[in-house]
Order: C-alpha cells, then sequence, then structure tokens
C-alpha cells in the first residue's frame, strides 16, 4: 500500500471522524422527519436492520476499498481495476456528493441562521408559534442565502486546512459533546406530559403503516446515515494506517450511529406528541420541536443555543466527508493545491445549492416530478444514487477487487474478525446486492 502524505494521526482520530462524517443531518435531521412520515416503529426496525445487515457490511467494504489502495475515491477503482470502466463507480460518487452538497448545504444554512438567532435569544418566546416561525425563515431568500454562504465558508476554511489539521481536530473535541447535550434533551422529552404516546409511535412497530417507499427510503436512510454508497469512507481510509482493525472500527462507527438515531427518536416523537405536533411533518419537524422542547426548560434559550451550535458542528463534520471526497479527487494528480480547489469547490457547490435554497421562497413554483427542487434533489440522491452506488461497490469488492487483499483488510489487526470473514463475503456478495435489487423492484411494482 502507498503511504498517503495526509493522514489521521490515530485510530481515535479516523473513528471520530468517520462517524463525524456518518451523524449528521442524516442522524439527528433526516432521520426523525422520514421515521415520522414512514410509519414509525415499523419504519424504525427495518431502519436497524438495514443498517446491520447491509450498511455495516458496506461501511467495512468501503473501508477496505480505502486502506487497501492507498489512493481517494476515483484513483482507488483506478488502482485496483486498472484499463477497466470500474472507476465510474469513484466518478458517481464524487457525482452524487456535488449533489448531496445542493440540498445538504441548505439544511446547514438552516442550522446555521437558527443558532444564530438562539445566541440572541430570539428563538424562544412566549406564544411563539414554531411553525410560523421556521416558514418565515426559509421563506426569505435573503436569510436562507446568507445562511447557505456562511456554512459554506465553514467547510472551505477547515477542509482547506487539511485532513489532522482541519477535518480531526474538528471532530475529535466537539462530536462527545453532541452526545451529551443529546442526552440531556432526550431526558427532557421524556418527562413531557403525554411523552408515552410519542415513545409508543417510535418503538412499537406498526407494520400495517409500511409502504413500498417506506421500505426504500429505510433503505436509503440506512445508507444516508452511513455516508456510504458515494466513497466518502474510501477516501477516509485511506488515509489509515495499517495498525487500525478496519472492522472493529466500522462497528464502533455503526453503534454510535444507530444510538444517536435512537436519541433522535426519543428526543423528537415524545415532545411531537406532546406539544400536539404532526409527525409526519416533514423536513421542517426538528425546527419546530426543538424551541418547544428547551421552552420548557429552566435556562431553555441557553441550552438550545448551545444545543444547536453543536447540531451545526455535526452537521459541519457530514458536509466536510463530502467536500473532501472532492478535493480530495481534484487533487490526485499533485497539480492543484488542496486550498484553491477548495475554495473553487465551494463556490460552485454555492451556485447550485441556490435552487435548493429557494425553493421554499421564490422558487417554490418549480417543480420536478411534482416535487420541490430540494425534495426532488433529496429523493434523486438518497433513494436512487446511493443505492446504485451501494450496489455498484459491493459488485466491485467481491467480484473484482483480489480476494487476498480484501481478506488481509478484513483480518488486519485484528484476528478476532477472522471468523467473521466468511459470514461478510456472503453478505456483500448475496444478500447485500439482492436486497438493493429486490427494494428497487419492488417499488416500480415489479416484485410484491
Amino acid at each position: 500500500m502507498e503511504q498517503r502524505k495526509e493522514q489521521w494521526s490515530s485510530k481515535l482520530g479516523f473513528i471520530m471522524s468517520s462517524a463525524g462524517a456518518a451523524i449528521g443531518l442524516g442522524a439527528i435531521w433526516k432521520f426523525p422527519y422520514v421515521t415520522g412520515m414512514s410509519g414509525g416503529g415499523a419504519f424504525f426496525l427495518l431502519f436497524v436492520v438495514f443498517t446491520i445487515l447491509i450498511g455495516l457490511p458496506m461501511l467495512v467494504s468501503e473501508f477496505i476499498i480505502g486502506r487497501g489502495s492507498g489512493r481517494e475515491a476515483i484513483s482507488a477503482y483506478k488502482k485496483l481495476a486498472p484499463a477497466s470502466a470500474w472507476p465510474w463507480i469513484g466518478k458517481l460518487g464524487v457525482a452524487g456528493c456535488f449533489l448531496l452538497l445542493s440540498f445538504y448545504s441548505v439544511v446547514g444554512g438552516w442550522v446555521f441562521v437558527y443558532s444564530g438567532l438562539s445566541i440572541g435569544g430570539k428563538i424562544i418566546s412566549e406564544g411563539a408559534s414554531y411553525s410560523e416561525q421556521f416558514g418565515s425563515i426559509v421563506g426569505s431568500p435573503i436569510t436562507t442565502l446568507i445562511g447557505l454562504f456562511l456554512f459554506t465558508i465553514i467547510n472551505i476554511l477547515v477542509v482547506s486546512s487539511g485532513v489532522q489539521n482541519g477535518i480531526e481536530k474538528a471532530n475529535k473535541y466537539m462530536m462527545p459533546l453532541l452526545f451529551v447535550f443529546f442526552i440531556i434533551l432526550v431526558v427532557r422529552s421524556l418527562t413531557l406530559p403525554g411523552a408515552m404516546e410519542g415513545v409508543s409511535f417510535f418503538l412499537k412497530p406498526d407494520f400495517s403503516s409500511i409502504t413500498r417507499e417506506s421500505v426504500l427510503y429505510a433503505l436509503g436512510q440506512s445508507f444516508f446515515s452511513l455516508a456510504v454508497g458515494f466513497s466518502c469512507m474510501v477516501t477516509y481510509s485511506s488515509y489509515l494506517k495499517k495498525d487500525v482493525s478496519l472492522t472493529s472500527s466500522a462497528s464502533s462507527v455503526v453503534g454510535m450511529n444507530l444510538f444517536v438515531s435512537l436519541l433522535a427518536g426519543l428526543a423528537i416523537f415524545p415532545a411531537v406528541f406532546a406539544f400536539g405536533q404532526e409527525p409526519a411533518a416533514g423536513p421542517e419537524l426538528l425546527f419546530m420541536v426543538l424551541p418547544a422542547v428547551f421552552s420548557q426548560l429552566p435556562l431553555g434559550q441557553v441550552f438550545l443555543a448551545l444545543f444547536l451550535i453543536l447540531f451545526l458542528f455535526a452537521t459541519l463534520t457530514s458536509s466536510f466527508s463530502l467536500y473532501e471526497i472532492i478535493v480530495a479527487a481534484m487533487t490526485a494528480s499533485g497539480k492543484r493545491t488542496r486550498k484553491s480547489v477548495t475554495w473553487l469547490i465551494g463556490a460552485v457547490v454555492f451556485i447550485a445549492a441556490i435552487p435548493s435554497a429557494l425553493s421554499s421562497s421564490t422558487l417554490s413554483g418549480l417543480l420536478i416530478f411534482n416535487k420541490s427542487v430540494f425534495d426532488a434533489t433529496d429523493y434523486l440522491v438518497s433513494n436512487i444514487l446511493l443505492p446504485a452506488g451501494c450496489l455498484l461497490i459491493a459488485l466491485f469488492i467481491v467480484r473484482k477487487m483480489d480476494e487476498v487483499l480484501v481478506r488481509d483488510e478484513f483480518t488486519q489487526y485484528n484476528t478476532q474478525s477472522i471468523g467473521f470473514y466468511s459470514l461478510w463475503h456472503f453478505l456483500m456478495k448475496w444478500v447485500v446486492p439482492l436486497t438493493i435489487i429486490v427494494v428497487f423492484l419492488n417499488t416500480l411494482g415489479i416484485v410484491k
């Protein structure tokens, strides 16, 4: 394996950065509202099953491809499968990350605006309608564009600083604080009158509410929340030293992700039912419920500001990984500097994100297949491109990549993982690709 110039300083730095890439909008913002729209407990159960049986093997696969090649997404496939069409997996990942950033950065801008307003004490107020408050913020073109711009600038400054000095340093110290404040929010939410109705909705499966689309959403969410399918983790693991176990690292990331998803559900849904909100409200759910919950806490304004700042950080740690896959691909030749490329990509992402940013205001009448630009881009990325990317990666690692290299990377620095290799290989060869195909065909109505 070739030694990368950029590397993680430690296993902890890698795990926290990988967890940061996974634990962001996917687990904290998107998971609650998709769960609410898709039936609650039954969707959560499907999500857990897909994450363990499909997401975890996929995460290990991307780690193996990255460290096994020592290259970023596109170059990794070129090195492992030269003179073939397989490098298009990496190109799909780069294009997918760009599309994902075009709506992800918009939500990041919302979080940035909310964080700023909460610091100024302008979110929580007596008799406030938080749904109307959210509508006025996202419905303001100037406000959303300012939030988008500031969110983009922070990404540029951190990613341009490098892997250790930028991404790793930012993740290592702030991620643990997010868990602390999330637990505080859960405790308060569970003590609200009527909270148990929300707990029942979230944890008690009702399979009558499951539809073909919700199964596809559960599969897509398992990929989205782990940042797999676009080879982000291929790029991250390419910076990893050999003295780290890929399987234990992947298990840690998945465990942290599922725990945060559980916390997100327990924080949001008890409060949703306690305050008479609609669990299927959609993307705005978190922004309406959080202020309502914190308004019931002593020093709620302070706690809300702290949590939103940490939520902003979690959002940023995920977007760092999306930027990094594009930056790493464009600087792989060594002809361009990281700083110049990062600023260029940031500018292009900002421009590309404008239609999604204005989809609740100026461009609200612009629909794509009866969806706003924001929703259409989200659907394309999460439910089509991510599963397609995962399918291609699954086919690549078991049918094209050298099996000796795969086994060596799988068992490196963790002899206990030898016994799980056959199970992982079986899942990647049969269960993962067949599940993705069947879910797609079911969604199209071809298989019932």
